[in-house]
């Protein structure tokens, strides 16, 4: 019987191969780039080549002039020679670009520290008004934000003009007769605070923009167990606000040391560095240097020191912001 059942068990039948799929002579084979092709890299090759030609060659050229004897008449004849780090040696020996460095770094804190204070009490009171009030706060923001860097200037130069200045004519009314025809631009500390003023108050807008969409991505759920707790409003935004809008916060730190510590078009049409050198920071020196006296390879050298000290400070941002995101994470 068991032999008859092994006989008569069925068997499975037997496996047909798949059929292989052929490339006819209409159709491609899969290519190893994922069927892309060449395509991505020509369409972004006009913006790879201008970055290039924009940022990359004249940044190359700065540091190749800086190395060089590049006076007014090797820039007519070119026959430029190379003196290794002579120029380097000359501006580091020299006391008043140190002086001008201590500058720069304490114009770039005031600056920061004004801008990223203001921006956040400003985007703080945006997200507490009403609809119609948040409207046109944002639209004076956007408005100021959008205004040309010398239109702005220009008009805080004739703010405080000795003579037709309204700021001075308003202090005169209110009784400080001390003011009349004041000359705010001949006084190394007035010009300066005028040239603070006029940054931030260029600053802020973007800023505050900024830390406003940042805020409006926190859940209000966090802040209403906040208040149930009985939480302050300073423990709140230290414990629940700030650490959640601390990435976009680092982002516009870092933006604002940027733009501030290479500020050179307000101080350059608004006091020229001056009185004396009151306004000049790192930028406007190395202006200074290339056009006044003609050495345009010092002028190069100190450009150089600039970017060198403008990387040290973002390093050291970039590392206490990424240090916080590990010990979120």
């Amino acid at each position: 019987m068991s032999a008859v059942r092994e006989q008569t068990a069925p068997h499975p039948p037997p496996s047909t191969p798949r059929p292989r799929r052929t490339t006819g002579p209409g159709r491609r084979g899969p290519s190893k780039d994922g069927g892309r092709g060449i395509w991505p890299y020509v369409l972004i090759a006009p913006a790879v080549l201008g970055t290039l030609y924009l940022l990359v060659y004249p940044l190359i050229r700065a540091v190749v002039i800086s190395l060089q004897d590049f006076g007014l008449r090797q820039l007519i004849l070119g026959d430029a020679r190379f003196v290794g780090l002579k120029n380097y040696e000359t501006l580091l020996g020299d006391s008043r670009f140190w002086e001008v460095v201590r500058r720069t770094f304490l114009f770039m804190a005031v600056n920061v520290v004004l801008i990223m204070v203001l921006s956040t009490l400003v985007a703080l009171m945006i997200e507490r008004l009403g609809r119609f009030g948040r409207i046109a706060v944002l639209s004076a923001l956007v408005l100021t934000w959008a205004m040309p860097v010398i239109a702005a200037t220009t008009v805080f130069q004739w703010l405080f003009h000795s003579e037709f200045g309204i700021v001075n004519a308003v202090l005169t009314d209110l009784g400080f007769d001390s003011f009349d025809r004041y000359p705010w631009f001949a006084h190394g500390p007035a010009a300066f605070a005028i040239l603070v003023a006029l940054i931030v108050w260029q600053s802020v807008p973007f800023a505050a923009i900024t830390l406003y969409s940042a805020l409006t991505t926190v859940p209000t759920e966090l802040y209403e167990s906040a208040w149930l707790d009985g939480a302050s409003g300073p423990r709140i935004f230290r414990s629940i606000t700030l650490p959640i809008v601390r990435p976009i916060f680092m982002l516009v730190l870092s933006l604002e040391v940027i733009w501030t510590f290479k500020a050179f078009v307000q101080i350059w049409v608004m006091t020229n560095g001056g009185p004396g050198d009151a306004t000049t920071i790192l930028p406007v020196y190395a202006v200074q240097t290339a056009l006044s006296s003609q050495r345009y390879d010092l002028g190069s050298a100190a450009s150089m020191v600039t970017v060198v000290l403008m990387s040290g400070v973002l390093v050291l941002y970039f590392r206490q912001m990424f240090r916080q995101e590990d010990e979120l994470s």
